[in-house]
């Protein structure tokens, strides 16, 4: 059996190697169709790779409590925002009500964003793509920033209004390329801000946000800046990681009571944790894989209209040539293999040089653009498979058409 595959891989390369650009232009369909599942392939698990990492990162054993639903929805995800617009701001006395009444609460922390804000020195100036947050003494640990160099701002400072102000490292190289930053003074709409500290490199979440080019200042000096009346978002972080959910039910059961939401009411406030954020990028991400997929099938269908069709090709150039092993013994099965054989290896041959291209193509977007890239093993078994199935379906028409040829007649045809 093994010799009678042998011979059959043997003579299938030949034919391939007779018709090389008859051969060639068949893949195309299947090399781009499995190139195109590799590439997407590669960057989506690439993005869920760098999701987990940069989700894990924002602080161990914490949820969010916001007034705005969090992460990614499409359509609007039956959300009615013109109710959600209506509800009532969160505030710093939350925060403080949670800390203080939810036993299985370790800290928490409330923050605010100002964005697009330029930082200003006596020399430099940032770009108008800053983001200043105002938060609590607690905001570093419950959202796992550390300070590099200097410190963070302490609760005496936050108490007083001090603009002080701790520098993402993007904003320190940017204003203060020669010098330590801490003890430098910077300008935010005017108003100076002693440095104290600058936080450790973090990178972007998901390539999109960038947890470098932030500043933090005191809740109490941004609110006095940027408005008294804005709302915060609380970051609650539980004891440990087992402790989370109850620490969950408490937060939700003492915010319920604090707005007056009634026994049958719905939330009018969002809990989202690291995971659930993660988990709506995930879904967006399956949602591309199968659209993903849909290409694919199309372009395997090409590719598959194509082997159909080289193959009847190549059985009608061949007819003779199969009249003559037939009259010298070949049986029908044998026929058969050895035109299906064809068939899968010139699929797999495509399918091969498409997971080529598509490796070719990750690396050269994780080198070339940064992009974060991981080819799963997984989609190089379903190309290979689907690669191989597409080849078998396709050729079996030819190969048993082929095989029924009567010996004679075949042996007639010129």
């Amino acid at each position: 059996m093994i010799g009678v595959l042998v011979d059959n891989l043997r003579l299938a390369f030949g034919t391939f190697l007779a018709h090389p650009l008859r051969t060639l232009l068949t893949l195309l369909g299947i090399v781009i169709g499995v190139a195109t599942v590799m590439t997407m392939m590669a960057l989506l698990e690439g993005l869920r790779m760098k999701v987990n990492k940069d989700f894990g990162q924002l602080g161990a054993n914490v949820f969010r409590i916001d007034k705005w639903p969090q992460g990614f929805r499409f359509g609007g995800g039956g959300i009615d925002w013109n109710k959600i617009s209506r509800r009532k701001r969160l505030t710093v006395e939350d925060k403080v009500a949670i800390s203080e009444q939810c036993p299985s609460v370790l800290r928490t922390s409330a923050s605010s964003w100002q964005p697009g804000e330029v930082l200003r020195t006596a020399m430099s100036e940032t770009g108008r793509d800053v983001f200043v947050i105002g938060a609590t003494v607690e905001y570093p640990e419950t959202s796992g920033i550390t300070i590099a160099s200097g410190r963070a701002f302490n609760e005496g400072e936050e108490v007083d209004g001090r603009r002080v102000a701790v520098l993402g490292p993007d904003v320190a190289d940017k204003l203060f390329p020669s010098l330590d930053p801490v003890g430098q003074t910077v300008r935010i709409r005017g108003r100076p801000y002693t440095v104290v500290g600058v936080m450790e490199r973090r990178g972007k979440v998901m390539g999109l946000f960038n947890m470098d080019n932030q500043v933090l200042v005191p809740m109490s000096t941004f609110l006095g800046q940027f408005g008294l009346r804005r709302g915060v978002s609380i970051s609650v972080e539980a004891l440990d990681q087992s402790g989370v959910a109850a620490a969950m039910d408490e937060a939700t059961r003492l915010m319920r009571q604090r707005r007056d939401v009634g026994p049958t009411a719905d939330n009018d406030f969002e809990v989202s944790t690291n995971e659930t954020m993660a988990k709506s990028l995930n879904e967006l991400s399956n949602v591309v894989t199968a659209a993903t997929f849909g290409v694919c099938i199309l372009s395997l269908l090409v590719g598959g209209i194509g082997i159909l069709n080289i193959m009847l090709v190549s059985v009608t150039e061949r007819t003779r040539e199969i009249g003559i092993r037939k009259a010298l013994g070949a049986k029908k099965h044998r026929i058969l293999l050895q035109f299906a054989t064809e068939a899968v290896v010139l699929s797999l041959v495509g399918g091969v040089l498409g997971i080529a291209i598509g490796f070719g193509l990750a690396a050269l977007g994780r080198w070339t653009f940064g992009l974060y890239t991981a080819v799963p093993v997984w989609a190089v078994a379903v190309s290979l498979l689907m690669s191989s199935g597409v080849g078998l379906v396709f050729g079996i028409y030819p190969a048993a058409r082929a095989a029924k040829l009567d010996p004679i007649e075949a042996m007639r045809a010129e």
